[in-house]
């Protein structure tokens, strides 16, 4: 049975187990709301646990403003733990979980025993930019046009200018200049979630990293949503329970058998799942796997700029972009682990983008796209342009496709090659681009010995 109190004026959702206490507890605090988690507080107490949903500060059903990752979050957090544990049901035991914006709020909860943090959005400004620089510009109008306020504004068109006025909302332009947080590290246990295909999933994977407790990383074919949001690349043998092996790591967390620093990653395209692997690619050379197509010299125009949602490359007379091509691949190739781009190149714009993407083609010609990766250079090459964790096997026949332009736009803004800051500028000029080929690779971590093991295991021990 699932009850409503407020705790600092905040509407909370409580869920008892059938069976006496005391009991652990788990909260999840989100501005999504609260009561979208029924059934999941109703999946917690069946496994022995008190659960609590809570919407933040002003938002549904909670009183006062939403200030989206501010301050306070860490303060309302520690007032629900201290709440929590001042019940006659509760045993004192608290894990904070949660999901996206609800990680953030689990992350900067102090005092709890153990944290369940999926595809964790950290902060404000780790959301609107890349580490790199450039601006996240469709996802981040996507999500304050839809929560930035208690009524959701119409965005205008993203190829608006300047781009701190797509949206009129008074927290739009300053989201452009928040400083990078570090986010609280515990020394107590972390599970941290994620998709392959989830724009945080290195974030994910870097908290994982950086985590000063025993940590476990999950990190599955799956898009923000998990497991709702299946991958192309997934596998019956990539299923999981989250559910399930959320309980049991709660469990073997409050009871102090986690250490170390371990966990699982899906290898798409196939049924298994591996231990993460770190370290350093190995190197495929341009001059000998991947051969120049067309555009060692090309045009990067922001009046049409190269885009994100297209994986066709188009014939035209002025190449938009640098292409490469593989030959096709004589067997099954396991790639697993950090990959990027060294590029040797040159811009002739103030400060230029560089975005780098890398396409599977099936044997019929079919494009997916493997990863993607943008940094911003106010110097000409060599530079790398780091793209992400890749878990996938590739089939005999694919064929690797590496693109290389200056933009990466709805997902990412324009840069406007005036010398202007992307977000207030409102004059666009084309860039003249030059990839030296000779001096550049593609670094992919190959690897030959995949083991494949139980994530349910990997995690639990």
């Amino acid at each position: 049975m699932t009850t409503t109190v407020r705790i600092d004026g905040l509407a909370t959702d409580v869920c008892l187990p059938p069976a006496p206490g005391p009991h652990p507890a788990v909260v999840i605090r989100t501005p999504y709301d609260r009561r979208r988690h029924r059934a999941e507080l109703r999946g917690w107490a069946d496994r022995g646990f008190a659960a609590l949903a809570q919407d933040v500060r002003g938002r549904h059903a909670s009183q006062g403003d939403w200030h989206p990752y501010g301050d306070h979050e860490p303060e309302h957090g520690e007032t629900t733990l201290d709440w929590i544990r001042a019940q006659p049901w509760s045993n004192g035991h608290v894990v904070a979980a949660g999901a996206s914006y609800a990680a953030h709020c689990a992350l900067v909860t102090p005092g709890a025993d153990a944290v369940i943090a999926a595809v964790p959005a950290l902060g404000l400004a780790e959301t609107a930019r890349e580490t790199t620089g450039p601006e996240r510009l469709q996802a981040r109008v996507g999500w304050w046009s839809q929560h930035g306020a208690r009524t959701p504004r119409t965005p205008k068109a993203l190829t608006h200018l300047p781009v701190s006025e797509i949206l009129d909302l008074p927290a739009w332009p300053a989201l452009w200049y928040a400083p990078r947080r570090t986010v609280p590290g515990a020394h107590v246990p972390l599970l941290a979630v994620g998709g392959s295909r989830d724009p945080f999933a290195e974030d994910t994977i870097r908290l994982w990293r950086n985590w000063p407790g025993p940590a476990r990383l999950l990190l599955g074919p799956w898009g923000h949503r998990l497991t709702a949001q299946q991958a192309p690349e997934a596998r019956p043998g990539h299923r999981l329970n989250l559910g399930e092996v959320y309980a049991g790591w709660a469990r073997a967390a409050l009871v102090g058998a986690l250490t170390g620093r371990t966990g699982a990653v899906a290898l798409g395209g196939s049924d298994h799942w591996c231990r993460p692997r770190p370290g350093h690619p190995a190197t495929f050379a341009f001059g000998t796997r991947l051969r120049l197509q067309n555009g060692a010299d090309f045009v990067a125009d922001p009046h049409r700029p190269v885009r994100s949602d297209d994986l066709d490359v188009p014939v035209q007379d002025t190449p938009d972009r640098c292409l490469l091509l593989s030959p096709p691949l004589p067997s099954p190739l396991d790639v697993l682990g950090p990959a990027e781009a060294r590029l040797d190149a040159v811009a002739d714009a103030p400060f230029a983008d560089w975005a780098v993407r890398l396409v599977a083609l099936d044997p019929a010609g079919r494009a997916e796209p493997l990863a993607t990766g943008i940094v911003r250079r106010t110097e000409d090459g060599p530079f790398t342009v780091p793209l992400g964790h890749l878990a996938r096997r590739l089939r005999a026949g694919t064929r690797l496709r590496l693109e290389v332009a200056g933009h990466h736009f709805p997902a990412h803004a324009r840069n406007p090659h005036t010398g202007e800051d992307p977000v207030t500028a409102t004059r666009l000029l084309p860039s003249h681009r030059t990839v030296r080929t000779r001096g550049s690779a593609l670094c992919l971590r190959v690897v030959r010995d995949v083991r494949p093991l139980d994530p349910a295991q990997e995690i639990l021990t």
